[in-house]
């Protein structure tokens, strides 16, 4: 199964509002456990490692973007 980057929501502003929602009242160690608990349950969700691993060079490469490299 390939990795899929494509808007797979109907509403993707609802998703978006949904997990930043999530974050609502959380203080930054409250909001990185929820986002890890989050990653693990989609990964296992997923249930594929190669499916995972491209996600993961994916997630990287966008945060390189973000710090200027």
């Amino acid at each position: 199964m390939p990795l899929s980057t494509q808007s797979n929501f109907a509403d993707p502003d609802a998703a978006y509002r949904l997990i930043v929602e999530a974050h609502r009242g959380l203080d930054d160690e409250q909001s990185a456990t929820l986002d890890t608990a989050l990653v693990l349950v989609l990964a296992n969700h997923i249930g594929d490692a190669d499916v995972l691993r491209e996600a993961v060079a994916l997630a990287k490469r966008g945060l390189g973007a973000r710090q200027g490299q």
